[in-house]
């Protein structure tokens, strides 16, 4: 005679099978290609172009090496040397308003 609940261990399995699956869908994948749009950008630098660090400090790029840059910051003209991953993101970025 089969016994009941011979099918719930396969239930089981596909369920696991199916929270896995929609766990890879919703985070690893979307985190994975916010990494490399992060990379092509910093990969993609040039000198000229306006860029926020993860600092909050904007300025404008004068030198590209292999992994840094240098950029230079308000009208006072200084200059700072940056790794490029610490690059957030290119443009400045608009201010929160106060409320």
């Amino acid at each position: 005679m089969p016994t009941e609940g011979g099918g719930s261990g396969f239930v089981t399995i596909i369920m696991l099978v199916a929270m896995l699956a929609i766990f890879y869908f919703m985070l690893i994948r979307p985190e994975n290609k916010r990494k490399k749009e992060a990379q092509a950008m910093r990969d993609s630098l040039a000198v000229g172009d306006v860029i926020t660090t993860i600092g909050g400090i904007v300025g404008t790029i004068c030198a590209v090496k292999e992994n840094t840059i240098v950029i230079e910051t308000g009208a006072d003209r200084v200059r700072i040397e940056f790794t490029k991953w610490a690059v957030s993101s290119k443009g400045a970025q608009a201010t929160e308003s106060a409320n």
